[in-house]
């Protein structure tokens, strides 16, 4: 980050970070307990050191600069860093921890498990308060950059650096509407690719492990198209005929829209469901705490009801 005068202190690192978040004076100020003309002076020194204006008005809300958003990952990395440099002992106080998390998980984890983790956090540490993300389409180094804190799922990151713990093996299991035809009689490898499916990828894949399995029998299926999540592809299956996929982690979701699951017959890979996070948190007590609600959350949730079929 670029700084056009000596003697920045790490305030205003700090102050940074939270307008940077937040895009307004009165909530960074809220945050930081601080009066609304307190931050505006702090904001004035902050654009005087980075020789930017930071935020700017864009009709009755305020939006970062181009700079500003250049520097925020950097920002919030320096930020975390230095928090951890100087919490002794590794002890945290969580009745008085004021933190904002951000987590990167897809949709389906946090509908099943989200609202057992903002129990359990407003229980422990009512100052914290937990922002997800959804997975983007693209690879980006979230965990590296700051732009996250924790990322929870199939973790399938390519950053040599980054803390991985595998928590559990989660299996794929078939979901259609109650009624589909495919629940009634035995089911082959030979009925299930004749059916027609839908998948569910963050990328807009429209092939996988299945057909990978189903070609080794030398058969193969027919995909209508993709949707972008496993929540937004349990309303096309209930409204139709297509066979679905989903994660047994995930399954409490087409039970809660009574949709039926299934054993797939095929013998397809497990997949690796678990948590990353960059080692710049390794020593953070606050960031080890939410490790453990998660490694919990995801250990409980391992022990799924077997589908039908």
């Amino acid at each position: 980050m670029r700084v056009t005068q000596s003697g920045m202190d790490l305030n205003l690192l700090v102050a940074l970070d939270v307008l940077l978040e937040e895009s307004s004076v009165s909530r960074a100020a809220a945050r930081l307990h601080l009066s609304e003309p307190a931050m505006s002076r702090t904001l004035g020194r902050i654009r005087k050191a980075l020789g930017d204006p930071v935020l700017v008005r864009a009709g009755r809300t305020m939006v970062p600069t181009p700079h500003a958003l250049a520097v925020q990952c950097e920002v919030r990395a320096v930020v975390e860093r230095a928090r951890a440099l100087f919490l002794t002992g590794g002890q945290v106080d969580l009745s008085t921890l004021t933190r904002t998390f951000t987590v990167l998980a897809n949709e389906a984890f946090t509908a099943v498990s989200g609202a057992t983790l903002f129990t359990r956090i407003a229980r422990e540490a009512p100052g914290v308060r937990l922002r997800f993300l959804s997975e983007s389409h693209v690879d980006v180094p979230a965990l590296r950059e700051g732009m996250a804190d924790l990322e929870l799922g199939v973790v399938d990151t390519r950053s040599p650096e980054v803390r991985v713990e595998h928590l559990s093996e989660e299996l794929m299991v078939g979901v259609v509407r109650p009624g589909h035809p495919l629940l009634r009689g035995r089911l082959t490898a030979r009925r299930f690719a004749d059916a027609e499916h839908l998948i569910a990828s963050r990328r807009g894949r429209l092939e996988g492990p299945v057909d990978t399995a189903l070609a080794e029998r030398g058969l193969t299926r027919r995909v209508v198209g993709s949707v972008g999540t496993f929540p937004a592809s349990l309303f096309v299956l209930r409204e139709s005929d297509l066979v679905g996929l989903l994660t047994t982690q995930a399954a409490p979701l087409a039970a809660a829209l009574g949709l039926e699951t299934f054993r797939i017959p095929l013998d397809l890979p497990t997949l690796p469901f678990g948590m990353a996070w960059h080692p710049r948190h390794d020593a953070d007590p606050a960031h080890a705490w939410l490790r453990g609600c998660a490694r919990e959350l995801l250990a409980a949730s391992a022990r799924p009801a077997q589908p039908a079929g």
